[in-house]
This record gives structure tokens, sequence and C-alpha cells, in this order.
């Protein structure tokens, strides 16, 4: 092959040339050009045949002048080109596919509800995390549909499939079926001369023998470590000895502050744990009812090793022994007086989160949960007293936001997640009942904001199928921000506690509030307006229902 070196255009063996401006002159000699004669080139041998080393390196485009002009690009440019081609066409894809995907594309899909996975054999295969995929909104995500009266019509969907219907209650051996071993841990009866649920057991354990040793609280997280520690060291102080046998105290709470999260929980477990005569768990929120005792550490992360009853118990040993203390002394032994402190557990998961039921009960109920947790807390604890601390569901949704989304967080992202939610919930109530929307594991997972959770009368109407109402008291977070040392006092009269002296009230009263709002949340700002009428659309009507429930309008929520 030849190749002129300074267009390095193919010669046929017969061509003059002519073609090449730099070659071809108006003067030009072909016999004494030194470029036409070859002169000081060197050969490169390529397909057995000449070729000018020049040539390859030195590419000149920009006087080629026919169709042969196009074979003037080098290689590399013709791959850069593809390559370009092929970048572009992958844009194009990607923007078609998330298009699709988020409503974006000129032409949106209609509305597609996900199918309601009520079938266990269907979850038992998929780990938690994987449960949003149950659930899918519809290829025209209405996140994006920002039109007030487009949203409206899923909420009054919604409000249209709204029933309060009263479940049927599980008698006692249909608990004892499912939990055999809390039955056989937990006695019928407790001390008489003990306010808070107590019993002794029998320990078996020698000097050696470490009682916490299994305790799965204390093997998933070291925070707890150091308690248990102490507990290690002061264990055998406080067995009571009685014909040759060791037993230690057990105890239960005497109430519990049930929910709801992100409504101020934390600032009332601080402030009674002050009072002298109250005690609470080792741990805050143990989560035992609601996830532990299932082998739920977090819902991402699948299930793990249950946490046996015994485990739980563990937690209340601090408190237990002073309990003890005052059972042991002369007060109570000679002149017949009971012991007063009482222990209380502060779980915000109780009174609303049933979403295990599922990978552990019949699902014969069309949806519904057989059993929940106030089932088993009042066949153990018949009189237990319930603590529940409520907020404005709109507000409290946005707090829940906040604190728990991970990155990205605004005002507008906000808005995209509620009305995705609410389509979601939209597509369940449509084919089953509002209490199997409510508990159900999968349409709560895949919700990117926890909706459910203000639905304060669904839980609460179950609650009362087990436990009388004067049992249960009800607080608003805006009156006890408001007006703390009034619904102290209705907690203090609640639990029947003694009264307090002037300094120890002051205390307990003006504390510092707990648990406030991170400051890099503030500066978010609030919800959009938009987004807030939205909300109050929705949880209207469960608003209605508990302030008739409760008899008190300041339930609706009207003027916050």
């Amino acid at each position: 092959m030849r190749y002129c070196i300074n267009c390095c255009i193919h010669l046929l063996p017969n061509d003059l040339h002519r073609q090449c401006f730099r070659c071809r002159g108006p003067d030009h000699n072909n016999q004494k050009c030194p470029v036409c004669r070859g002169e000081n080139k060197i050969p490169l041998y390529t397909d057995r045949k000449q070729m000018k080393w020049l040539a390859v390196l030195e590419v000149r485009t920009d006087h080629c002048e026919s169709w042969n002009g196009f074979f003037c690009l080098r290689k590399g440019k013709l791959c850069s080109l593809m390559f370009g081609l092929i970048i572009m066409t992958l844009v194009m894809v990607s923007y078609m596919l998330t298009g699709a995907k988020h409503g974006l594309l000129l032409i949106p899909s209609p509305f597609h509800y996900g199918a309601f996975a009520s079938n266990p054999s269907l979850m038992d295969n998929e780990s938690l995390s994987d449960m949003k995929d149950y659930y899918q909104p519809s290829k025209m995500n209405i996140s994006y549909v920002k039109d007030y009266p487009s949203i409206k019509l899923i909420i009054d969907t919604i409000t249209s499939k709204i029933e309060f219907i009263t479940r049927q209650r599980p008698d006692l051996e249909e608990l004892r079926k499912q939990e055999p071993h809390m039955f056989s841990v937990i006695p019928n009866k407790f001390l008489p001369n003990s306010k808070n649920p107590c019993w002794y057991e029998e320990y078996r354990g020698n000097a050696t023998t470490d009682p916490y040793a299994t305790n799965s609280y204390a093997l998933y997280s070291k925070r707890f470590r150091i308690i248990f520690d102490y507990l290690r060291k002061v264990f055998w102080n406080h067995l009571y000895h009685y014909k040759d046998k060791h037993y230690r105290l057990r105890c239960l709470p005497h109430f519990y502050i049930i929910g709801q999260p992100k409504c101020g929980t934390t600032d009332l477990y601080d402030r009674l744990r002050l009072h002298p005569d109250v005690r609470f768990s080792a741990i805050k929120e143990p989560h035992w009812w609601t996830r532990k005792r299932f082998g739920i550490i977090r819902l991402r992360d699948g299930f793990h090793d249950r946490y046996p009853v015994e485990d739980y118990l563990d937690l209340f040993d601090l408190a237990a022994h002073q309990i003890q203390s005052v059972l042991q002394s002369d007060a109570v032994k000679e002149r017949g007086k009971r012991n007063n402190i009482i222990i209380g557990e502060a779980s915000a998961s109780t009174m609303w989160d049933n979403n295990a039921w599922i990978f552990f009960y019949d699902n014969s109920t069309e949806g519904e949960p057989p059993f929940l947790i106030q089932d088993f807390i009042h066949a153990f604890q018949p009189n237990a007293k319930l603590i529940i601390m409520l907020r404005d569901p709109v507000e409290r949704l946005y707090s829940d936001y906040l604190y728990f989304a991970s990155a990205n967080k605004s005002a507008e992202d906000f808005h995209e997640k509620v009305a995705e939610s609410l389509q979601l919930f939209e597509g369940c109530v449509l084919d089953f009942s509002l209490r199997a929307c409510v508990y159900n594991n999968t349409l709560n997972n895949a919700m990117p904001v926890r909706l459910q959770v203000g639905l304060y009368v669904v839980y609460l109407l179950d609650w009362l199928t087990v436990f009388n109402k004067d049992q249960i008291l009800v607080l608003r977070l805006e009156d006890h921000a408001s007006n703390m040392r009034y619904t102290m006092h209705m907690v203090f009269q609640f639990l029947d506690l003694g009264p307090l002296s002037e300094k120890q009230e002051a205390l307990i009263t003006k504390s510092p509030a707990s648990n406030t709002r991170r400051p890099e949340d503030r500066s978010l700002g609030p919800m959009l307006p938009t987004t807030k009428a939205i909300l109050r659309d929705f949880y209207r009507p469960f608003n209605t229902k508990l302030a008739q429930v409760l008899f008190d309008d300041a339930f609706l929520w009207k003027r916050t």
C-alpha cells in the first residue's frame, strides 16, 4: 500500500495523486517534489507492503475536497465519535426510565396501585427491608403532583372507607397457646404488700454463675453492658434466703407510657423518674412487647433470636432491689405497711406497633391481627395503668420525618413523601379493612412517612377492648408544654403518688424540656401550607372520632 505523507490518502497503483493540494501546487513537478519522490522518509512495512511512517503519525483533513476526505479521520476519532453516540444513547435511556418512574414523561401512565400482600407465605421469604416491593406507587407518582384537588380525591376515597369496627377479643386459652413460656414464668398473683406487681422466683444458680450471661440486651448493645456489670456485682447481696434456697425478686411495671413517638414521651419520662416513688426500667425504651420478643432489633435488619421474657424482667432488677429493701424493712414487716415504689416502662411503640404479628400468628382474620400487644399485657396485668401522650398528628408527622430522615430533608421532600404515602394507604383501604391496613407490616414499611402512627383513635379503641377507660390517661403535648405543672399533677393523681415538697415539685416541673427539635432541623422551617392542608383533611375524621371517645374537643386540634 502507498500513502501520501501529507494527507494519509490511500493511493492506488496508477493514482497520480492530483487531489492533494499540498503535493500539487501551481508549479508542481512530480519529479522535483521531494514529497512525491519520497526522499528522507522512513518506510514502514505493514501487511508486507511499504507504508510511510510519518503518514501514520500526521493526519491532515483540512484540505480534502472529495468523498475520500471522509477517510481522513483517524481510527481514534471514529472511536471517539462512536463513544459519544453511546453515551448520548445511555443518557436518553436513563431519562426515559427515570421519567417513567417519577411521572416526568410528557405522556404519563394512568394510576396503578400495587397489590396488597396479605399472604404470609409471600413475606416469609423476604427480608423486612425488601417488603416495600409489594407496594409500588403509580407510574405517575402522585408525589410530584402538587395539585391539592388531585390529592384531595385520594383523601376522599380513604375517608369513604373508614369504619370503626370493634374487634373480637381473644380468650385467655388462645393466648396461652401462643406464648406458653411467658405464662410459665409470670405468675397469676403478685405480692400483696407491694403496690408494684412483684413476686419471688427461686434462683438455682451458684456463686460462680453469671445471671446475666445470656441476656440479649447485654449481648447486643454495648451501652447497656455497664448496667449489667453493676448488677452482677450486687446480685448476690439482694437474694432472699429461705429454707436453704435462694430467691430473687422479680417485678413487672406498674404503669406503661405506651405512646406516641414524637409526642413528648421522653420529656414525661424524664420528669416522672425524678419522683422519689417512681423507678423505671434500666433502658428507657426496651420495645420488648412489640419487637424484641419477636427477635426484631431493627426492622430493616430482619429477625434475630427472640428475647425471652427473663431478659425483659432483668431490666427491672435495679428497681426490684430497692423494692426488696423496703419489703425487708421493719416498717413493712412489723407495722403491716406496704411498698409504695412503682416501676414504669416507656416504650413509645407499645400503643401502635403490631407489625410482627403476620410472621408469628395465623392469618385467618382477613389481614387483621388475631392477637395484639394489649391482649398479652392484660392477661398478666389486668390492673396495669397506661399513659398516652398525643399531639396534633399533622405536626407529629413532620417532627417524625425530621427526626428519622437521614438526608435531603426539606419541606418539598416531605410533601412528596406524604403524597406517596397517601396513595399507598388508599390502595390498601380499597381492598381491606382499616384495621388490616393500620397493622400491616408490608404497607407500613412501604410508606415513606409513618402516616399510620397518627391514627390515634384506631389504636385507642383497640386498647379499650381489653382495658377499662379509667386505666388509661390520655394527655396532649400542647397542654403539657403550656401548663406542665397541671399535666404532671394529673399524672401523679392517676398513679396515686404521694405528695411532694415544693422543692421536689419545682425540680420536676421546672426542668428544661427533653428531646426538643435539633437546631439543624429547625432551620428547615415549617412544612408547606399545601402539605398541612392535605394532612388536616386526612386526619380530620380520625380526630373527630377521638374527640368523641374522650369527650374532649381539644383533640380536634383546630387551633394548632
